[in-house]
């Protein structure tokens, strides 16, 4: 970068951060009561450059800028009170500031190639015409590092024994850590396919040391992250990563409620992505049984088993006739949450079990007779419910199916309700 130009860059950037600087200044702000000996809102001030920063000092910077427009923007989304006292008004207007200086970045002349080296990997970014996101492209190596490093600050030596919480939290405030973590995902979020693909090998550490730390909250952007990734890369991007990545998935089952969907919603996806051509991988075993481990310790907790029903369905077209060898589990829980209070449950349940048996034709079950049962009893309980018509729907579909692929088995269940006065509109529809 020359001179003339590093000069420019900076006065553009002192301008843009001076209105960032004040609406900060403006903004109440009292740190919650954990973490009463940090402020953020000092934090983020002191990355915006003022008028005694030389421009030997712009690279630097320019990281501290983007990583303050990263915060304020973070905040609309954000679930932490450590951003929540952050008015829309100032997320917008850091969007703003980052884009216009994004735009001046990339109009010099030493940053208008199509060809970008990022950390030893060229990227050809000639149909990228956005300039934030060519301006995150070229921040990241240097960025995502500093986060990492701000992540592992407060998190947990695992190869020290008599490292704990509090002994993490006493060697840097929690509250960085979790800022790290949202600013890490707004930068991930920036690059979509297929240039994300290309900086896995920047992206997918620095995920898997959010996952490792023991606040939910770092955990909980970590996992944000990497279902970006899974929706935006490929198998062969995340290379070597795979088992380390569907380990790290496995760790984090036990999470807290609060991410639990989180959790649930990337192993599946991660776990669809990495072993799709193999559903006998060890991998679709672990994941499945250790979810699985959770829910029957926990099967009236209705956060986690809608949550597990949202996204289960990836994983049993992933395991397609493998679902046979675990269906001694999954029956037992669906005839539970069949009878839940909630119809969000019941409709959700419904859906899996047309899943399943599409997948399986129930072949050599010993559930097709308490199937048949349950979805009778619950077509009459469905009269009390709101749901009932899309309820009732589903329970047809169901029976049909189950009659299409065992109608020995179906017909010989099926007698016994044939006098049932109550059953008089399916009967018409099944017999």
């Amino acid at each position: 970068m020359s001179n003339s130009s590093a000069s420019i860059l900076l006065q553009n950037l002192i301008q843009l951060s001076k209105p960032l600087r004040e609406s900060l200044r403006k903004t109440p702000y009292y740190p919650p009561e954990s973490n009463a000996d940090v402020s953020i809102k000092s934090f983020l001030i002191s990355l915006l450059p003022d008028l005694s920063i030389s421009e030997s000092d712009v690279r630097t910077k320019i990281k501290d800028f983007a990583l303050c427009c990263a915060a304020l923007a973070s905040a609309p989304n954000a679930t932490t009170e450590h951003l929540s006292w952050i008015p829309n008004s100032l997320s917008l207007s850091a969007v703003s500031a980052f884009e216009e200086f994004a735009k001046l970045y990339c109009d010099d002349s030493m940053h208008a190639n199509c060809l970008m080296k990022v950390d030893g990997l060229e990227l050809d970014l000639s149909g990228v015409t956005e300039s934030g996101k060519r301006l995150v492209v070229d921040l990241m190596p240097d960025i995502l590092t500093m986060l990492k490093g701000s992540v592992k600050e407060s998190a947990i030596d695992a190869s020290d024994e008599s490292d704990g919480v509090s002994a993490a939290s006493a060697r840097a405030p929690v509250a960085y850590a979790i800022l790290a973590a949202y600013q890490f995902r707004w930068f991930v979020a920036q690059v979509d396919a297929p240039y994300i693909g290309k900086l896995c090998p920047l992206v997918i550490p620095c995920a898997l040391t959010a996952l490792d730390h023991w606040s939910p909250e770092v955990k909980g952007q970590g996992m944000i992250s990497f279902i970006y990734l899974a929706k935006n890369v490929n198998a062969a991007e995340v290379g070597g990563y795979a088992d380390v990545i569907l380990d790290a998935c496995c760790q984090n089952i036990a999470s807290d409620d609060e991410i639990w969907h989180y959790v649930v919603e990337m192993s599946m996806l991660l776990l669809n992505l990495t072993q799709r051509s193999n559903p006998r991988s060890s991998w679709y075993e672990k994941l499945t049984n250790e979810m699985l481990n959770h829910l029957e310790r926990q099967p009236r907790n209705k956060q986690r088993r809608i949550s597990w029903l949202k996204h289960c369905e990836v994983l049993f077209n992933g395991l397609g006739l493998v679902l046979l060898a675990h269906f001694r589990r999954l029956f037992p829980l669906f005839f539970k949450w069949m009878h839940a209070d909630d119809d969000e449950t019941v409709t959700l349940v419904l859906e899996r079990v047309i899943t399943v048996v599409r997948l399986t034709w129930i072949r050599n079950s010993p559930y097709i007779e308490r199937l048949v049962d349950e979805l009778v009893s619950l077509y009459k309980d469905a009269a009390l419910k709101v749901a009932r018509e899309h309820i009732r729907s589903l329970i047809l579909q169901t029976l049909n199916l189950i009659r299409l692929c065992k109608r020995p088995e179906f017909d010989a269940t099926w007698f016994k309700y044939k006098d049932d006065p109550n059953l008089t509109a399916l009967m018409e529809v099944c017999c």
